[in-house]
């Protein structure tokens, strides 16, 4: 079986995750001219966009990227379809069924990989013929399972159950989360939150600013009768919590929540009112920095801690 970096063609088994108002093609191309796998964010584009930021992408690396696509959206059909119109090489799919898309972009000769949150998904979305696996634990920002399985549970349950390359995702953002990763069975990591504080993300410099001064205890899951998601933790999330706890109903989770509330938060910068989703990693992230220097770090200190780990007599 091919090593991740040969399945993707790309230096080091790091794929930053493709996330909604964060991930333009300036941060996809950042990523993957560092040696990584970049992935544009198409959940909060609509087709017009995602064209643009695809030739944008390609103008700035001749690495490979990738399209990050939600399934469940109502333009996911037209988004495959530019995607194969483009010439992109490689689709992360989530939120939705793999089986629907998977062999018509691996006939059109894109690499595919599904998003999953526990070994039920991950064994239909190896049935389905995908290349790939991306298992992520709850700790990761945005939109999580049901399950609230733990990265560091999902991981060798998935790797245990399935013959494919596996991605691991939620709560990595370092070099040693790289290799306790790789320990626990993943062939590499998809990494969000990190990105989100890097200078090419097309995050607001206020959210970024946010992630930065956040500590361990500033997320939490929440709208878990809808789809659950993980906050910093604001106004309006304790709004969102206050009618939680008095168990209001989905619809009425649905009218609080509005429309655009993600945008007015991580890409307008409204750190009061909007919705900011983030993964737990916040608190390992101090400094807002360069892609190129973060990956440069990540694996430094994947370098240094396995050279650790190896001196150690058992």
């Amino acid at each position: 079986m091919k090593s991740l970096q040969e399945l993707f063609n790309i230096k080091y088994p790091i794929i930053q995750g493709g996330m909604i108002w964060c991930s333009g093609w300036r941060l996809a191309s950042a990523v993957s001219n560092a040696g990584g796998l970049g992935l544009i964010g198409s959940g909060s584009m609509n087709s017009d966009i995602l064209v643009e930021h695809i030739e944008k992408c390609k103008n700035a690396t001749d690495k490979p990227f990738g399209v990050n696509i939600p399934l469940l959206f109502s333009n996911a059909a037209e988004f495959i379809n530019i995607c194969i119109d483009q010439k992109v090489p490689i689709v992360f799919t989530s939120a939705g069924n793999p089986n629907t898309w998977t062999k018509k972009l691996q006939e059109n000769n894109i690499k595919v990989a599904h998003v999953v949150s526990n070994v039920k998904f991950a064994l239909k979305s190896e049935a389905a013929g995908v290349d790939a696996i991306v298992a992520e634990g709850f700790e990761a920002g945005g939109h999580n399972g049901v399950d609230e399985l733990t990265t560091f549970t999902l991981i060798p349950a998935v790797r245990k159950a399935i013959n494919i390359r596996l991605i691991a995702a939620g709560g990595i953002a370092t070099g040693k989360g790289l290799l306790a990763a790789m320990a626990l069975g993943a062939d590499g990591v998809q990494i969000g939150s990190r990105f989100v504080a890097s200078e090419e993300s097309s995050a607001h410099i206020n959210f970024k600013r946010r992630i930065v001064e956040a500590g361990e205890n500033d997320t939490f899951l929440a709208l878990k009768k809808l789809t659950p998601v993980r906050l910093i933790k604001n106004k309006f999330y304790q709004e969102i919590s206050d009618a939680e706890k008095r168990n209001a109903t989905a619809e009425e989770l649905l009218q609080l929540l509005g429309v655009g509330r993600s945008k007015l938060g991580m890409f307008e910068g409204d750190i009061d009112e909007g919705e900011l989703e983030i993964g737990q990693a916040i608190c390992l992230i101090d400094a807002i920095k360069p892609v190129k220097e973060i990956i440069d770090e990540i694996i430094s200190e994947f370098r240094k801690e396995k050279e650790r780990l190896e001196s150690i007599n058992l």
